[in-house]
């Protein structure tokens, strides 16, 4: 009974969401947010054009650059198992083309989530993760998600980021995730 009230909430807030697309400046922002994460595009020559103007922090931009990667790959897999077909929208169609006919978990979300933690951290996290945020958005105005997709992508990619940083060798640094700072200077005080 509870997956049932799920997805008819999924469903009403996709086409509320698909209504703010009959707006041609959201549609066509939706267009360009998600055509810059295809792939993982926007994420990986964001953390490769760090890596080459940050030489302090070199191995740092190239570990998230990877981190987020991995995070991609890992979506595909588990798209690969689990199969659950992308929405249909009724009475519209959707506003980009996809890579593929499966939608569970968001890759677009999966490497968003986690260049927000893996990159965020170096340089500009506020924008970084405001755009993060948009992209994973668009993908529900385009109409080719389920907000559980986005929500798991990200998830995952968040997860993905944790592990990374959990299984680095002892001499690398990890990437700066939110907040570590804060808990860094706490178990320094404690």
């Amino acid at each position: 009974m509870a997956a049932k009230a799920v997805r008819q909430w999924e469903r009403r807030l996709l086409c509320a969401l698909g209504d703010c697309a009959a707006d041609a400046r959201v549609a066509g922002a939706a267009r360009a947010l998600s055509w810059s994460g295809e792939h993982a595009a926007v994420w990986l020559l964001a953390g490769l054009a760090g890596a080459a103007t940050d030489r302090t922090q070199r191995e740092r931009w190239l570990r998230g650059t990877a981190l987020v990667g991995a995070a991609h790959l890992a979506s595909m897999g588990i798209k690969r198992v689990v199969r659950r077909p992308r929405p249909e929208p009724a009475g519209r169609a959707p506003l980009v083309r996809t890579a593929g006919r499966h939608s569970f978990p968001s890759s677009h979300a999966a490497s968003a989530g986690a260049a927000a933690l893996a990159l965020g951290g170096l340089r500009l996290g506020t924008p970084l993760a405001a755009l993060a945020a948009l992209i994973c958005v668009s993908r529900l105005v385009a109409g080719v998600h389920y907000p559980s997709d986005v929500v798991a992508g990200a998830a995952l990619g968040a997860l993905v980021v944790r592990l990374g940083a959990g299984a680095r060798p002892e001499s690398a640094q990890p990437p700066a995730l939110p907040g570590s700072a804060v808990r860094g200077a706490e178990g320094a005080a404690g």
